[in-house]
């Protein structure tokens, strides 16, 4: 009797699920993240280039139009030299985003250094730090970015004003300190931890292998949140005379000076750079809050 082959039908192989796209996912998640981040794209569009948004000369005086109200040949009026308000808000955002990136990035990073060797370290390091970072919490952040800014002598370098980002990244350093330390410490409880030490792993290799990618969360953002508060300390120490000076552009130095003068006859020369530092913070803080809410699995439905 012959045997007869049976066919066995092949099953097809498994399909892997394909892995969704990140940044669909956080606009589908958090509609108003995404959307703060169209306001922050536009405004780091206008900041880079500028000479492409703004239709005038950011410091061209025109006598003929000292103070002229909003029309169509001057969207935000001028002020009292005949500058185009539009153009220098245009050309401010550049000053603004400048300062804030550098400063949020130089505090959070040197932040994260301090928190994530407090907690990996502990003992006397940690105590130490610790206490180092009470005394600069102990200021508020406005005063301690004044004494510091009054404190160092001004010193630019390419048109950016070195000091004014040191001044406002101190008062950064420990509260990123703080929050990193918490997300390194427990970290540094977790059995891999222990067993890299046992296998004789440097402190450098696991520090940089397994404790820095996983406080990378946090330190995002807060990087992200105190980018807003940056701009506003800029604001701040420019509208008290203490950061970038005049000619330059810069939206604190907008509403300082002739502003104050004229605010009831120009109100514009206060309304349109008031404007832009509200929608510039509100901006950043809210697509902070949406990155929070999109990176850390507590937030996660």
């Amino acid at each position: 009797m012959a045997n007869v082959a049976t066919a066995i039908p092949a099953t097809p192989a498994a399909t892997l699920p394909k892995r969704p796209n990140p940044v669909l996912t956080f606009v589908r998640q958090q509609p108003m993240g995404a959307a703060s981040f169209v306001v922050i794209f536009v405004m780091m569009f206008a900041g880079l280039f500028p000479q492409l948004v703004a239709p005038y000369d950011p410091l061209g005086i025109d006598f003929a139009q000292i103070l002229a109200a909003p029309s169509l040949d001057h969207w935000f009026g001028t002020d009292a030299y005949g500058r185009d308000i539009f153009s220098r808000i245009i050309y401010g955002s550049r000053t603004a985003l400048v300062i804030g990136f550098s400063s949020s990035l130089v505090g959070s990073s040197i932040g994260a250094v301090l928190g994530i060797a407090s907690a990996y370290f502990g003992g006397r390091v940690d105590t130490w730090i610790q206490r180092f970072v009470d005394i600069l919490l102990a200021f508020p952040i406005i005063v301690l970015a004044l004494v510091v800014v009054a404190a160092i002598r001004k010193t630019v370098i390419y048109g950016v004003d070195v000091n004014l980002i040191i001044a406002i990244a101190i008062p950064i350093i420990p509260r990123v300190a703080r929050v990193v330390r918490a997300a390194a410490l427990s970290v540094s409880v977790m059995p891999y931890i222990d067993a890299a030490r046992a296998a004789g792993y440097s402190d450098t290799r696991i520090i940089f292998r397994h404790m820095a990618p996983n406080v990378v969360a946090p330190f995002l953002i807060m990087f992200t949140a105190f980018i807003a508060q940056a701009i506003l300390l800029e604001a701040s120490l420019s509208f008290l005379g203490l950061g970038v000076t005049e000619p330059t552009a810069a939206w604190g130095l907008m509403l300082s000076g002739n502003a104050a003068d004229f605010y009831r006859e120009a109100p514009w020369m206060v309304i349109f750079p008031g404007v832009a530092i509200s929608l510039a913070v509100f901006a950043f803080n809210l697509f902070g809050d949406s990155l929070r809410d999109y990176l850390d699995p507590r937030f996660k439905t």
